[in-house]
């Protein structure tokens, strides 16, 4: 597709807001949520009235965070301290969005991880797992909540890429790209019927992520104005989804960024993506 077709799809979808009024308690669950984004769409989404269904590894965080969000918001609150890295763990979380009660009518795939660019160095088998947590386990967690959202009429999943789905990024640019792929294709396959999917592509964004890869506060080689704050980059992306955007890229500096990576020499954008760790 072209970068002129995939500028008026775009715009076509920023164009349109769905007709749907959200109930005042719908569940959403959050995969990666003890931390970084994935605590700030826990905690925008609670302050939306929405109940929640919490997702990550570390059980204490998770129940911790699930204290303070029914104290200070008044919802219900179900925390599933999985490894999304183990099938069993998977299993866990598709049997929940499978559930009729209480279902799930947004679902936020948020977990993952990095690894470094020198694709020829790494792990074979860290690759692998990074592979599979951003792109099967999505997958596999959509599959499982389609139906039941196609049955009532209504539900959003929101897919968290990355801005480096546009430009050139060793393997994490490949499977950030593959999350906004699809997710276009399927907000054009199920939006008629009521379920919109939404890649949201933010750029650098103040979370611990940077640290998990190593890297000390400052030491990431990207210049201050790159960055984003999660709160904003949450807040834009949640008004995206419910007007069914099938892709959401926030804040003008990494709209313009996005625009002119679509169109540059291969080249220079491979440069572009080599810019920070």
């Amino acid at each position: 597709m072209s970068a002129t077709t995939d500028e008026a799809a775009d715009s076509a979808d920023s164009a349109e807001t769905i007709g749907f009024n959200p109930p005042s308690r719908r569940t959403a669950l959050i995969t990666g949520a003890s931390s970084g984004l994935g605590e700030e769409y826990a905690a925008q989404l609670a302050a939306r009235g929405e109940n929640l269904v919490l997702v990550a590894r570390d059980g204490h965080a998770l129940e911790a965070l699930a204290a303070r969000l029914r104290a200070t918001h008044g919802v219900a609150v179900e925390v599933l301290a999985v490894d999304l890295h183990d099938p069993n763990g998977v299993s866990r979380v598709t049997a929940r969005l499978e559930a009729r009660a209480n279902p799930v009518s947004i679902l936020v795939n948020n977990a993952g991880f990095g690894l470094p660019l020198e694709f020829e160095s790494n792990d074979i088998e860290a690759e692998a797992r990074h592979l599979r947590l951003h792109n099967e386990v999505p997958m596999r967690l959509m599959h499982a909540a389609l139906r039941g959202m196609l049955e009532r009429g209504s539900g959003r999943i929101l897919n968290v890429a990355s801005v480096a789905a546009f430009i050139p990024r060793s393997t994490y640019s490949a499977v950030k790209q593959w999350l906004v792929t699809f997710s276009r294709w399927a907000n054009g396959r199920y939006r008629g019927r009521g379920v919109t999917v939404t890649a949201v592509c933010p750029g650098y964004t103040h979370t611990n992520f940077h640290e998990r890869l190593g890297l000390p506060p400052g030491e990431e080689g990207i210049p201050g104005w790159m960055w984003l704050d999660a709160p904003r980059v949450v807040a834009e992306s949640l008004r995206d989804l419910e007007r069914g955007k099938a892709v959401s890229v926030p804040s003008l500096k990494y709209k313009l960024i996005v625009a002119v990576a679509r169109i540059a020499p291969p080249g220079l954008a491979a440069r572009m993506g080599e810019r920070g760790r």
